[in-house]
């Protein structure tokens, strides 16, 4: 999953980042150079779980991003609005709250003790609820504003509760808040979704609580991060209430290679299934696929979208260094379409539709002269002054793009 550079300045609150999950989406997020604040509770070494908020601060700001570590107990009503609050006076706001915080027991009704069982349930259930209400204020303001619960599907399939009821119970905690926040917050234009594994993520709870050797049958946490990405960089408009499955969301941003996240590629066929999955796919509040207000686009065909996805594979960061722009492509004729260079965002990206950020130069031209040109056969010089190239915006920064196009040649 390429970034894409479009959380670049977004502020993003994650509960829990101080390991795992958490901070595998803390790591996505930072490299569009996006504001991560890492809100866990781990200030010292554990030791037997390595990470504090302070190492994941570090490594989020080699990452390319920017890093508040707060010390966050979010069963804490005073720590969370410290931390919200820090968080606003050195970023400017809240875009994006990550509810990922999370803590399980899996036993039965006898074998739980009530302060596991208060654990569970103030820290998943409560600790959602208090986290979510204490950063509305700024969601409202933002223009780009996403709640997402690392919950599951509401399945009321018997088989999740019998074995472990209060775990099942905080963790549908949740997923309740997606169910009702989504229909209360839309009118703010407030995103809420939840995201689930189909497979055991390897994490050090894992290794705790099933040993080390289980973590050969999972997946890893980049997974999680990667669809957790894909979800909070959308229009918040677009896609909200829904309970979605992370390989799910990644099929249909047109990743097909799941072996990447095995933690040994070996077990791909026997990984170990998450719990309350049976046959259930990505769906919304309404019980509809998810997305199915926005079919997923058919892949697009044509020498336009190969030459976009050659260049989706060839950007660096040493070339978003070199230009620092972003140019949208007006493509007429038979393989007409809007298409987006960003040479100015985290590293880089590229695709079909609007960019991500208002573009420095639009250019216009024919689908032939358009492959033409990237192909070292028609100089966008020569092109703009036979008016075969319409340039809208910054014309010095458009002619940037011929060291782009020289460099994509033996590649076309």
């Amino acid at each position: 999953m390429i970034n894409t550079g479009k959380l670049a300045g977004r502020t993003v609150f994650i509960t829990g980042a101080s390991r795992g999950i958490g901070k595998a989406i803390a790591l996505k997020a930072a490299k569009d150079g996006a504001n991560v604040v890492i809100a866990a509770k781990t200030a010292e070494p554990h030791p037997k779980l390595p990470g504090t908020v302070y190492s994941a601060a570090e490594e989020v700001e080699k990452a390319g991003g920017k890093s508040l570590p707060c010390i966050v107990d979010i069963r804490d009503e005073g720590q969370v609005k410290k931390a919200i609050q820090d968080a606003v006076n050195k970023f400017g706001g809240i875009d994006i709250l990550i509810n990922n915080a999370s803590a399980i027991s899996l036993t039965g009704t006898a074998e739980t003790d009530m302060k596991r069982y208060d654990l569970m349930n103030n820290i998943n259930t409560r600790g959602t609820f208090l986290v979510s209400k204490e950063c509305l204020p700024y969601l409202k303001k933002s223009n780009h504003a996403h709640i997402l619960n690392l919950s599951p599907p509401l399945n009321l399939n018997p088989q999740w509760f019998k074995n472990h009821v209060a775990y099942t119970m905080a963790k549908y905690g949740m997923s309740m808040c997606v169910l009702g926040m989504h229909e209360e917050f839309k009118p703010f234009n407030i995103a809420v979704n939840a995201l689930w594994p189909r497979y055991a993520i390897k994490t050090a709870a894992i290794d705790l609580i099933a040993g080390a050797e289980t973590g050969k049958y999972c997946r890893k946490p980049e997974i999680c991060a990667d669809a957790a990405y894909a979800i909070i960089t959308k229009d918040p408009k677009a896609v909200t209430g829904n309970f979605f499955i992370d390989d799910e969301v990644l099929q249909k941003e047109g990743v097909t290679d799941m072996v990447q996240y095995a933690v040994d590629p070996a077990n791909i066929d026997s990984l170990l299934p998450d719990a309350f999955l049976d046959n259930v796919t990505s769906k919304n509040i309404l019980g509809q696929t998810a997305f199915s207000d926005k079919p997923a686009a058919a892949e697009p065909v044509g020498e336009v979208a190969k030459l976009f996805k050659t260049i989706g594979t060839n950007l660096s960061s040493d070339s978003v260094a070199k230009t620092q722009a972003v140019f949208a492509f007006v493509v007429t004729g038979d393989e007409a379409g809007k298409w987006y260079i960003d040479l100015k965002n985290g590293q880089g990206g590229c695709g079909q539709g609007e960019p991500p950020s208002a573009p420095d130069a639009t250019l216009t031209m024919d689908s032939k002269n358009f492959f033409n040109m990237f192909s070292g056969k028609l100089k966008p010089a020569t092109a703009y002054m036979m008016g075969k190239l319409k340039i809208k915006g910054n014309l010095q920064q458009a002619m940037k793009l011929e060291k782009l196009m020289s460099s994509l040649k033996s590649k076309l």
